[in-house]
Parts: structure tokens; C-alpha cells; sequence
């Protein structure tokens, strides 16, 4: 039987052990345990053409709307199989024990979620994430029972294995308390590690998913894709720790966005767009508070307080909490000071409709793998995009079987940054960017110690300066225009220097 190695226990990773389980051996190997993971904290929904609103949505409506969303770069064929695959997804999560919210005749509910007009988001209260983690973890733990999954909890990703044809053949990892270095060795290896989240420091996901395995997989040979689309999710909140997120569900339920002008209440998502509101996709709901706020000069406000109390404190019970909690506020009362922070990565580790890197053997799935999400991802398909990310990689990782021979290169053990990284990156790479900061930011990062994670800040920067125009989550004041040029993905390789080229 083939044996399949899973670097990352989220939402994806889960995912793709559970399903290769059927077929293979697994490894699932993890810093943590999956109710520590980055995927837990997904409180709004995920998206699926259910059809139950009487809006005659469809799963066709749900494709355009999510290339729309991502400005046309996403990969179309791993997104029509995304959307077409979604029903029976959420319906397999309902079946495993995902105690996804009901409607009054008993269907999944569904809301409304950015970028999208119909109710499509189903979700479970403010905990969709919880809930759905809770459910795979049942079905991860059975097979784990079984003998057919192996957990390694502790262990952080350090590099890959190659054969001498360049097949990936496995992994090897660090234990975080004994520092002990281990080789994992199988037939085909899924990378789930998420998002680079390290390289701005303070964001509203984990800090366990810190980019590393990304910035080692570019130095080995691995392809990565769209760097420069960063998405900053328009409502999050300043904590002592970190910034925290108000989910979007807070504007699908009606919230409304606010800045005070004369002294008065200007809604001017209302006024700028006035079909969609608070409901325009991310970017335009980031780069509207940015405008309307004056580059974050006046205080921008969420305002839920006329919704009814129970949908405050039910659907919104996360939000309910973190006010309460951390803010000293009460939304019932008052409104929420917000503003944008950097929430998703939709470039990463390209791969393709089957989730296959340009190394054989080598899949990945979940925030890392880019191409679903192009230059903007909706609110509601980072879930769907995890769980169908590691379905569809397990499906063909099954498959592989490596014909060369193990070879061994040389392991240098991951180190931390010390805060300047993210001070650059948070200038240069923010809402909205210009060509003088960018280079600015290279030649400082070009002073510094080389390591794989400052390869891969390079090359998100020099992906952003190539991108000679505006697009979705890419925002240059000198190039405000987008242009059909560049109606593609970007891409870099590695070999020595960094390469970047668009197809």
C-alpha cells in the first residue's frame, strides 16, 4: 500500500488525510494539534449554491462570481471544478457531523457573503470553522483508530526529499522540544501549512502558519504563484496581542460601514455602490474605508446596532464576544471601530486543478496552494477551497509512486525573524502600493542575512513591481489602471536568483 505524507493538520490537511486514508497509509504531521489550528478561527461560512432561497442560484452563478471576484487570474478550470464540487461537499460535512445552522424547514441557512447576490454562505452560527475542524477531526481520529493515519504532533516542516530524478519522496522535520531532526519518507507528499502570515507579524491568523515551508519548497525548485494578491479583510480590530476579525457575517447580516463628515453618519459604501454596499468584494471594501477615512486619519466604524439582539448575540456571538472581551464595548450599544489588516494569501505554491506542483510527487492544498482565489478571494471559498484543496490532492497523491533512488541534501534548521521584516513588508506591501516603496523595500531586504523567508519577501515584492497595474487585492497609485496585459498569473521560480514571469 502507498504512503502518503501530510505536512499541516488544518481544515486541508484533515482533509486530505481522511480521504487518502481510504487508499494509503498516512502520515499527518503538524506543530499542533488541529483544534489549534488557523482554520478553527473561520467564524462566516462556506460557499455552496444550495439553491434553497428561491434566488435560482446555481453553481454556474457561483463560478462567475468568484472569477469575477478574482479578476479573471484564477486558474478556470480548478474553479469550475470547485464550484460544481461544492454541494456535495457541505452535504458530505452535514453527513460527518457539521451542525451547520438551520433554516425554518430544516435546510442548511445560507447568507449573504461579499461579492456575491445570492444567499450562498452556509454557515454554523459565528463557529463554522470550529464546527467543521470538530467534525473532521472525528472522522481524522477513527482512521487514526484504524492503524491507517499516523499522527506526529510537534514536528515543524524543515525540508523535502528528493530522489535523484527529482521526485518528492518525503520530508524532513524538526521536533519543536527536543530538536530532534527526523525523515519521513513515502510515495507523495501534500503540503497544508496555510498562509505566510510571518512575514507581516501582527495579522489576524496563526502565527504557526509562518510561511517557512512555502520559502523552502521556492529555494528546492518549487513554482509559487500570484505573491503580490494579499488580501486585507476591510474589518478587523486592534487588540494588545494582534489584530482580530469581525467577521464578514456582521455586514451579511446587515451591518453597516460608517465615517462621521460634518458630524453627521456618512454610509459610504451605500453611496459609492449602491446594489452591493457592504457587500462588494474585499478589496473594494478595503481600498473604500482606506478612501473614506483618509489613509486611516478618521475612525471608521461597523455599526450592527440596529440589528435585533438575538442576531447579535447567536449568529454573532463571535463578534459579541470579541467586543466585549477585548474592546470594552458592547455592539448591541455602540458601534465598531475598525479597519483593514492583512487576512488571506491567495498567491502561494502554484498548482494545478489536481493540486500538483511543477515537482512530481508534490501536491498542496488549502491557503498555500494558489489558484482558486486569483487576485481576490470571496468571503466563504477559503473553507470550500481548503476542504475541496485536500480532497482533490489526496485523490491523485494516492497515485504516485517515485522510481529513483533517495538521495540526501543538506538540512539547515528554520530561524525566526527579528520584527524588521515585517515593519518592511507592512510599508511597502500595503493596500495600496507604488513603485519607489517597492524597490525601497527590495534594497533593504537585499542588506539583510539571506534566509528562505527573505527570498520569499523578495519575491513577493518583485512580483508586486512586475504587476504594472491595478488589480483586485494589487493596488499601484502608478498604475491605477488595469490592463489586459497582465490578465494573468504571476509566477516565480528559483535557481540561484529570483524569477518572475507572467502566463
Amino acid at each position: 500500500m502507498n504512503k502518503v505524507i501530510v505536512v499541516g493538520a488544518g481544515m486541508a490537511g484533515l482533509t486530505a488525510a481522511i480521504r487518502a486514508s481510504d487508499n494509503a497509509e498516512v502520515d499527518l504531521i503538524s506543530l499542533d494539534y488541529s483544534e489549534r489550528s488557523q482554520s478553527v478561527m473561520a467564524m462566516g461560512g462556506i460557499n455552496a449554491a444550495l439553491n434553497t432561497k428561491g434566488q435560482d442560484d446555481s453553481t454556474e452563478q457561483h463560478y462567475a462570481d468568484t472569477m469575477h471576484g478574482g479578476c479573471e487570474i484564477n486558474d478556470a478550470e480548478a474553479v469550475l471544478r470547485l464550484t460544481a464540487d461544492a454541494l456535495k461537499i457541505v452535504e458530505w460535512l452535514s453527513e460527518i457531523g457539521t451542525s451547520f445552522t438551520r433554516d425554518e424547514n430544516g435546510n442548511i441557512d445560507l447568507r449573504y457573503f461579499g461579492g456575491q447576490k445570492k444567499q450562498r454562505t452556509a454557515y454554523a452560527g459565528a463557529r463554522t470553522g470550529k464546527q467543521i475542524v470538530t467534525a473532521l477531526i472525528g472522522q481524522c481520529r477513527k482512521r487514526e483508530v484504524e492503524g491507517k493515519v499516523t499522527r506526529h504532533v510537534g514536528w515543524r516542516f524543515v525540508s523535502l526529499i528528493f530522489t535523484d530524478k527529482r521526485e518528492c519522496a518525503g520530508v524532513v522535520c524538526v521536533n519543536e522540544d527536543s530538536g530532534e531532526i527526523k525523515s519521513f519518507t513515502g510515495d507523495a507528499v501534500i503540503i497544508a501549512t496555510g498562509g505566510l502570515n510571518s512575514l507581516f507579524g501582527k495579522t489576524v491568523g496563526s502565527t504557526q502558519n509562518d510561511g517557512y515551508a512555502t520559502a523552502r519548497l521556492l529555494t528546492q525548485g518549487v513554482q509559487l504563484a500570484n505573491l503580490e494578491m494579499i488580501q486585507y479583510h476591510p474589518t478587523t480590530v486592534r487588540t494588545p496581542n494582534k489584530r482580530m476579525l469581525i467577521t464578514e457575517a456582521a455586514r451579511g447580516e446587515g451591518g453597516k460601514l460608517y465615517v462621521l463628515r460634518d458630524g453627521e453618519k456618512w454610509y459610504f459604501m451605500k453611496e459609492w455602490y449602491p446594489e452591493l454596499a457592504e457587500l462588494m468584494p474585499r478589496d473594494v471594501v478595503s481600498k473604500s474605508i482606506y478612501k473614506a477615512s483618509n489613509g486611516g486619519e478618521k475612525e471608521v466604524y461597523l455599526d450592527i446596532t440596529h440589528l435585533d439582539e438575538d442576531t447579535i448575540r447567536v449568529k454573532l456571538d463571535e463578534v459579541y464576544d470579541i467586543c466585549t472581551k477585548y474592546l470594552n464595548l458592547n455592539p448591541i450599544e455602540e458601534p465598531i471601530p475598525i479597519f483593514p489588516g492583512v487576512h488571506y494569501f491567495m498567491g502561494g505554491i502554484r498548482t494545478d486543478a489536481d493540486h500538483r506542483t511543477n515537482i512530481k510527487g508534490l501536491y498542496a492544498a488549502g491557503e498555500c496552494s494558489s489558484q482558486y482565489h486569483g487576485a481576490n478571494r470571496l468571503g466563504g471559498n477559503s473553507l470550500l477551497g481548503a476542504i475541496h484543496g485536500g480532497w482533490i490532492a489526496a485523490e491523485n497523491a494516492i497515485l504516485e509512486k517515485p522510481t529513483g533512488e533517495l538521495i540526501r541534501e543538506e538540512v539547515n534548521i528554520p530561524t525566526q525573524n527579528d520584527g524588521r521584516l515585517a515593519e518592511i513588508m507592512n510599508r511597502s506591501m500595503s493596500i495600496y502600493r507604488d513603485e519607489e516603496n517597492l524597490t525601497d523595500a527590495l534594497n533593504e531586504l537585499n542588506g539583510m542575512e539571506e534566509s528562505p523567508l527573505i527570498i520569499l519577501a523578495k519575491a513577493c515584492i518583485m512580483s508586486a513591481i512586475e504587476r504594472k497595474e491595478s488589480r483586485g487585492a494589487h493596488q499601484r497609485t502608478d498604475y491605477p489602471q488595469s490592463s489586459s496585459e497582465f490578465e494573468k498569473a504571476s509566477n516565480v521560480t528559483y535557481d540561484g536568483e529570483i524569477n518572475v514571469f507572467f502566463e
